[in-house]
């Protein structure tokens, strides 16, 4: 039986949600994540220091007895962000990065930036702070097509915003195309990326398999095989700009499947396991931890784990659904087999 050992993963990007919501979730991070950048899209959404502390306490009180898992906290750029929240946001030791959504662009994003020149000022602070910016990365120009909002954005919007700010910590979110990983090997230092389970495992065609397959609908969406195997290539590479962000956003099965989906995965049920099959089936599993486990720590600036996980190849069912609060959510590769199974977690 094949066996892997790494050191404890952390996951730079999450969405957690709040109340009973929060609490059906967590437990799936906390089994296998000592860290996360937990997403501040609430409802209504995380802007000051203060309400991310708020938040953080929520996610301390709902842990599993005994975890050491760790929400890093972020808060959510607006029009009206002030560099005096970016300075209260550096004095703090936990509150670790600001999320910029354009406005309207996914889930909860209707109070995001509507222009960038608008926040010029707030990102300077973060420029001489250190500060990372976290992006997501398209524009929602009703006339940009879809699948070209992340390229549009590299263009008109992070080309020029790194020209301006040279010194501005960037993470480039769930990045989905050839064109970003690119983008990003050839950037700075200053610059890297997460990549998700998703768009790793997927392409496009799965959004349409034998109809509409709203459990596999997310914002990016998944794009064509060529840009899948690009991400694969950066992911299983070790290069230090590229790592671990699941982007795993809970939604209940009723409002994906109706009219008018939500966009988001859930992915957290599953994530290490999810990786570990990429990373076999590119023949990288000595990559596995570099992506996992270092890279994003060490652009983060925090301690590597010392605690370590294993995976055995082992083939198991993955559930039809899971509870969500007073609801349930279909988990990414509901009722499929996964080939890894988590089997001694970093608790």
């Amino acid at each position: 039986m094949k066996e892997i050992s790494i050191s404890q993963p952390d996951d730079f990007h999450l969405h957690l949600r709040d109340g009973p919501a929060l609490a059906s979730v967590l437990v799936d991070s906390a089994r296998q994540f000592a860290r996360a950048i937990v997403m501040p899209n609430l409802e209504p959404p995380v802007v000051t220091v203060e309400q991310a502390l708020g938040y953080r306490q929520r996610i301390m009180d709902c842990l599993p007895e005994g975890s050491s898992f760790e929400p890093l906290m972020t808060i959510y750029l607006t029009d009206n962000t002030r560099p005096d929240e970016i300075r209260r946001l550096y004095e703090n030791e936990y509150v670790h990065a600001v999320k910029y959504y354009p406005a309207g662009v996914t889930t909860n994003a209707e109070q995001g930036v509507t222009n960038i020149d608008k926040v010029y000022a707030t990102l300077e602070a973060m420029a001489e702070s250190g500060v990372p910016l976290l992006l997501h990365g398209e524009v929602n120009d009703a006339d940009v097509d879809i699948f070209d909002r992340e390229q549009v954005f590299i263009e008109k919007i992070l080309t020029p915003l790194m020209e301006r700010f040279k010194d501005l910590r960037i993470v480039f979110e769930h990045i989905t195309t050839e064109q970003a990983v690119q983008f990003v090997k050839q950037g700075p230092a200053t610059l890297a990326a997460t990549i998700t389970p998703q768009h790793l495992l997927y392409n496009r065609n799965a959004l349409f398999e034998n109809g509409i397959r709203p459990h596999y609908y997310c914002l990016p969406v998944l794009k064509r095989e060529a840009h899948r195997q690009a991400l694969v290539a950066a992911a299983v590479s070790g290069h230090a700009q590229f790592f671990l962000g699941t982007d795993s956003a809970p939604h209940a099965r009723h409002a994906k499947e109706n009219a008018c989906g939500c966009a988001g995965i859930y992915s957290a049920h599953a994530a290490i396991e999810l990786y570990a099959e990429v990373f076999e089936q590119a023949g990288s599993l000595d990559q596995l931890e570099k992506f996992a486990s270092f890279n994003g720590a060490d652009f983060y600036g925090l301690a590597r784990n010392k605690r370590k996980i294993t995976l055995q190849q082992q083939a198991w069912l993955i559930p039809d659904s899971l509870a969500f609060g007073e609801s349930e959510i279909i988990p990414l590769k509901a009722g499929e087999t996964c080939r890894w199974k988590l089997v001694a977690d970093g608790n």
